[in-house]
């Protein structure tokens, strides 16, 4: 069996061990700590993963807003595969959604300084709290600043 040595010393055998204990229903003998911490380590890994993704998102939103001139197919692109895997995470654990809802405004926060970052406007010119509703944010034909996107 597997100890917690082993998780320390061999990742990849302590996990395969675990997986084989409990497919052959083993479950005394699992590492039920070390099984636990991945597991929380992995849902950890998916909110940073979403949050990322919606930051991403909202910076590029900004951009196309701020910047109509400078649109380009590339920040097009850009939004629309986040969308795209913004969705793909959210079918995969439905649950995440009131994450979203509740993390919004921090990923804007981020979204700002990254827009000030690649644009050169100051992160005080863009709106206090997320202008765009989170609906719209990930509605795939939604463009800030396109006629009657407004």
């Amino acid at each position: 069996m597997s100890t917690p040595q082993s998780y320390d010393q061999d990742f990849y055998g302590w996990l395969t061990d675990n997986v084989a204990l409990m497919r052959r229903g083993q479950l005394d003998r699992i590492d039920v700590e070390h099984i636990a911490e991945e597991l929380e380590a992995m849902a950890k890994s998916e909110k940073r993963e979403l949050l990322s993704r919606l930051a991403v998102l909202l910076m590029h939103l900004l951009k196309w807003h701020y910047q109509a001139p400078k649109r380009s197919r590339s920040w097009r692109t850009t939004i629309l595969a986040q969308r795209m895997d913004i969705s793909e995470l959210l079918e995969d654990s439905p649950s995440l959604r009131p994450f979203l809802i509740e993390k919004l405004q921090a990923a804007y926060e981020k979204a700002k300084l990254k827009a000030e970052d690649e644009t050169g406007i100051d992160r005080r010119q863009f709106s206090e709290h997320c202008p765009y509703a989170l609906e719209d944010i990930l509605a795939a034909d939604f463009f800030p600043g396109d006629a009657g996107a407004d």
